[in-house]
C-alpha cells in the first residue's frame, strides 16, 4: 500500500517529475501544470519592475497635462489619473487571471469586439470628422482600440494549434486572414485609415512570429502598389489633404499645414534643455493644437527640451523591450505571440505618434499611450498590459491545443 501511494504521487500532477526538488521547477520557478498557485503568491511574483514603468510613463502623462491645464490638475491630469487607477486595477485583475482561462475566451472576446465594431456603423456617433465611438452604458468608447487586443488574442489562439507543417499551408491561414480583414475592412469604412494600418500591422507581426513563409508575405504585399493607387481616389477629402499636406505642409500655413507646422516650431524651440516646465510658449499661447492628445509629445520636447524628449523615448523603449523579453522567456506559443502581438501594437503607438508630430508621416490621430489624455484608449491599453503581465506570471504553464476548446 505504501508503495502504490508513493507511485501515485510520483506519476501524479503533484508530483516531483513536474515539481523539481521542492516542488521548483528549471531555475527554481515552480511549474504552472496543474493548480495555479494563490493570489498572493501572485500578486509576489508580479513582474513589479514592469509595473513600475508603467506608473512612471503615466506620471510623464501626468505632468503634461498638468501644463496643458495651465499649471492645473483640471480639467485633464485629475481626470487622468483616475483613469489610470482604475486601469491599474483592471491591469492587476487580468495579470492574475490563469493564461488557460485568457486563452479560451481569445475567440469570444474577438466576436465582442467584431459586433461592437459592426454597431459602429449604425449606432455610432460622429467625432472629429469619422464615425468612431459608441456609447455603451453612458461610457464613450472606440471599438477600434479594443479590436486590436482582440484580435492578438484570437490569432494567438488560433497559432498555438498548428504545428511547423501546418502553418505552411495556405488552407490553414484563410481563417486567421479573414479575423484581420473583417476588422480592418470595418476600420476602413469609418473611416479610420491609421488605426486600420496599425491593425493589419499587428496581425501580420503575429503571422510573422508564427511562422507563416516570406514567400506568401510577399505574395500578399507584392499588389499594394495598384491597390494604394485606387485606394488613393476613393479617400475622403480631409484624408487626401492630409497626405499633400504632409508632402507640402507650406502651401497652407494657416489651414491644412497649420497644425504639422507648430508642432515643428514647438519642438524646435526646446532646444538642448527646455523652456521649463509650465513655460512652453507654443502650448500656452494655444498655437499648438490637440496639445493634450495627439501633439502632447511636442508639449513635452519643447517644455523639457532634447534631453527630456530623448528621457521619454528611453522610457517608452525600455516597455517595448520589456514586451518582447515576455514574449521571448514564454514557454508556450500562446503566451508567446499574445505577448508579442500586443508589444507590438504599443509600438505601433508610440511610433506613429512620434513620427507623426515630428513631420515624418501624415498626421493621422494616433495618441501616445498613457500620456495622451483618453478615456476608453487609456483602459484598453492598461488591459494590455494586463494580458502582457499574465503571460509573464505564468510563462511557466504549458498546455496543449486541447486546453483552447
Amino acid at each position: 500500500m505504501t508503495e502504490r501511494r508513493l507511485s501515485d504521487r510520483g506519476l501524479g500532477d503533484r508530483g516531483l517529475g513536474d515539481r523539481g526538488v521542492g516542488g521548483r521547477g528549471v531555475g527554481g520557478r515552480r511549474l504552472l501544470r496543474a493548480a495555479p498557485f494563490d493570489v498572493l503568491a501572485k500578486l509576489r511574483q508580479l513582474n513589479w519592475a514592469y509595473v513600475l514603468l508603467l506608473c512612471a510613463l503615466a506620471g510623464v502623462g501626468y505632468a503634461a497635462l498638468y501644463s496643458v491645464g495651465g499649471g492645473s490638475p483640471h480639467p485633464y491630469a485629475a481626470t487622468q489619473a483616475t483613469r489610470f487607477a482604475i486601469g491599474l486595477v483592471l491591469m492587476l485583475v487580468v495579470a492574475l487571471t490563469d493564461i488557460r482561462f485568457i486563452a479560451r475566451l481569445a475567440w469570444p472576446a474577438y466576436g465582442v469586439a467584431l459586433a461592437l465594431l459592426a454597431a459602429v456603423e449604425r449606432f455610432g456617433h460622429v467625432g472629429k470628422g469619422a464615425q468612431r465611438w459608441i456609447s455603451i452604458a453612458g461610457i464613450d468608447m472606440q471599438p477600434s482600440e479594443l479590436m486590436k487586443v482582440a484580435l492578438v488574442l484570437a490569432l494567438a489562439s488560433w497559432f498555438h494549434r498548428a504545428s511547423w507543417e501546418r502553418v505552411g499551408n495556405p488552407l490553414f491561414l484563410l481563417v486567421p486572414a479573414l479575423a484581420v480583414a473583417a476588422p480592418v475592412g470595418l476600420i476602413l469604412k469609418e473611416p479610420n485609415l491609421g488605426t486600420a494600418v496599425i491593425t493589419a500591422a499587428i496581425g501580420g507581426a503575429v503571422f510573422l512570429a508564427a511562422g507563416v513563409r516570406l514567400w506568401m508575405f510577399a505574395l500578399a504585399l507584392a499588389p499594394i502598389p495598384l491597390v494604394a493607387r485606387i485606394a488613393y481616389g476613393h479617400l475622403h477629402s480631409y484624408q487626401k489633404a492630409r497626405i499633400l499636406t504632409f508632402l507640402h505642409p507650406e502651401r497652407d500655413p494657416l489651414g491644412a499645414g497649420y497644425n504639422i507646422i507648430q508642432s515643428k516650431i514647438a519642438l524646435g524651440s526646446g532646444g538642448m534643455w527646455g523652456q521649463g516646465f509650465l513655460h512652453g510658449t507654443q502650448a500656452h499661447l494655444d498655437f499648438l493644437p490637440e496639445k493634450q492628445t495627439d501633439f502632447i509629445f511636442t508639449l513635452i520636447a519643447e517644455e523639457f527640451g532634447f534631453v527630456g524628449a530623448l528621457a521619454v523615448i528611453g522610457l517608452l523603449a525600455l516597455i517595448i523591450a520589456g514586451g518582447m523579453l515576455i514574449a521571448l522567456r514564454c514557454r508556450n506559443q500562446f503566451g508567446r505571440l499574445l505577448a508579442l502581438g500586443l508589444s507590438v501594437n504599443f509600438f505601433m503607438y508610440v511610433f506613429v505618434n512620434l513620427a507623426m508630430v515630428m513631420g515624418a508621416i501624415p498626421v493621422g490621430g494616433v495618441p501616445l499611450p498613457l500620456v495622451s489624455y483618453g478615456g476608453s484608449a487609456v483602459l484598453t491599453v492598461m488591459l494590455g498590459f494586463g494580458l502582457l503581465l499574465s503571460v509573464d506570471l505564468h510563462r511557466d504553464v504549458e498546455f496543449p491545443a486541447a486546453d483552447l476548446t
